[in-house]
């Protein structure tokens, strides 16, 4: 019997094993997307127990604990931090399977050294170990990105953010790069009831008063190169699904005024609207040579009386069930016909659309970059052993699993960064199969080393332009092919 993870955990081939321990292990990690707090990074914040810094947030954890039985309470409501501590490790028993079983002993293992399992009966002996370990300056939250090995970090920021706190961890001359992303959704969104308000803070941020569509324009443009200015090389959107209406600059220009007046718009306008400042915001990252990312799919606040009670991103989202595929091609269609298509990375949250977004992103690959258009890793509910593996099929079958730019966190917490030695090992266990069962050569183990060390790290560091710190130097051969 395979002890529970041992130093081979998911590698079950010698192959996978060498693939994993000589050429993924000893690599830095990139997060090129996440939610991490700035304001928590630029305060390297000392969290005082394990609650705060797992719990706080953490929806995955949340919405197990609730399918579990647990009270409000001692999930988002007031309870002790210890409380809801304690209801978790009661809960952990019951999500064998559930990923969250092996990146919670994961995270015990890699950041507080702990390899007991995690139960009612553990405990209270793992809540203390971890929260005097918290007390220590190594378990910063700088501390933390820095034991982990984390190279860069991209937050994920809305364009009227001031970016204060990138500016002050800049100034401090952290080791690890926090850079900003652009997530300008609530720009898009003429359809709800604080659009106006919104407005008002964006064209604060900019110091452009927001009257027409031409002065949003401006107040976004002004803001971009701003968020370029701090670094910035990266724009995100949280979509349903891509919009591709035709419009005119008029009709587009006639809705902002409807909505600027709160006036209600009809599903034709909004869709309008969205579609012209989709194109507009794409246009802005050609421009700077930027990375366009799209993560569609979700269909989120299904649970009215939870939101009402909660609010938004308290765990009441799920996979929806979109048509993705003539809308998102008409859009990169667009784009690519006026030669103003940037790098682009697109996300699915549908398993079921794994194999139209591996297909779509070939469509428009025209040889200027490699991987110019990329299958995004799994996400949210696919970040899993399962949804990776598919991911990576799919990738395989349709493209270039070799230009790959690896994983990402995705995560608000700052304990999560073991997702990326998960994902790691997923990819060697695969290649490593496929050489045993010879399906691969295994002349060519020399290049399968460089290739995952490639979707590791190299990737992503070359794809975005990132300029860390070399990564080391790989303990097996290395080949070029």
């Amino acid at each position: 019997m395979t002890p529970f993870l041992s130093d081979d955990f998911l590698l079950h081939t010698e192959t996978a094993r060498q693939l994993y321990h000589f050429h993924a292990a000893p690599q830095p990690i990139i997060d090129y997307h996440c939610h991490l707090p700035p304001d928590q990074i630029a305060q390297n914040r000392q969290f005082e127990n394990i609650t705060q810094i797992w719990l706080y947030g953490d929806h995955y954890k949340w919405r197990a604990m609730r399918a579990n039985g647990v009270n409000e309470r001692f999930v988002t409501g007031d309870a002790t931090d210890w409380e809801k501590f304690e209801k978790w490790a009661e809960t952990v028993p019951y999500t064998v399977r559930n990923p969250l079983y092996h990146w919670t002993h994961l995270e015990l293992r890699r950041y507080f050294g702990i390899t007991e399992l995690l139960n009612k009966t553990s405990a209270r002996r793992i809540y203390d170990q971890c929260n005097a370990l918290l007390q220590t300056p190594a378990y910063s939250v700088q501390g933390l990105l820095t034991k982990m090995n984390v190279k860069v970090v991209c937050t994920t920021d809305d364009p009227a953010d001031s970016l204060e706190h990138h500016q002050a961890i800049a100034n401090q001359g952290f080791s690890t790069q926090i850079l900003p992303t652009f997530r300008p959704d609530k720009a898009m969104t003429p359809e709800a009831a604080d659009y106006r308000q919104y407005l008002d803070k964006l064209g604060a941020a900019a110091g452009v008063n927001i009257q027409s569509y031409k002065d949003l324009q401006d107040a976004l443009r002004q803001r971009h190169d701003f968020f370029a200015a701090q670094g910035g090389r990266l724009s995100d959107h949280g979509l349903e699904q891509l919009y591709a209406a035709d419009y005119t600059e008029e009709e587009v220009a006639v809705i902002f005024d409807k909505a600027r007046n709160e006036q209600l718009l009809s599903t034709l306008e909004v869709e309008q609207f969205k579609s012209a400042m989709l194109i507009f915001l794409a246009e802005l990252d050609w421009q700077k040579g930027w990375t366009q990312q799209f993560h569609l799919g979700a269909l989120r606040n299904t649970n009215a009386r939870a939101l009402r009670q909660l609010g938004p991103d308290t765990g009441w989202d799920s996979i929806g069930d979109f048509t993705q595929a003539q809308a998102l091609s008409r859009f990169l269609d667009r784009l690519d016909s006026q030669d103003k298509l940037a790098k682009t990375i697109l996300y699915n949250l549908n398993p079921a659309d794994n194999d139209v977004f591996a297909t779509l992103i070939g469509d428009f690959q025209d040889g200027s970059v490699a991987g110019k258009m990329q299958f995004g890793s799994g996400w949210w509910f696919l970040d899993q052993k399962d949804g990776m593996e598919k991911q990576l099929n799919a990738l395989s079958n349709m493209g270039l699993l070799s230009r790959f730019v690896g994983m990402l966190t995705d995560s608000r917490s700052f304990l999560s960064f073991p997702r990326h030695e998960y994902f790691r090992r997923i990819l060697c266990n695969l290649l490593g199969r496929d050489v045993e069962n010879g399906e691969l050569p295994a002349e060519e183990l020399p290049w399968l080393g460089q290739l995952v060390e490639n979707i590791s790290y190299g990737n992503a560091r070359d794809y975005f332009g990132f300029t860390p710190a070399a990564a080391p130097a790989s303990t097996g051969e290395l080949a070029a092919s």
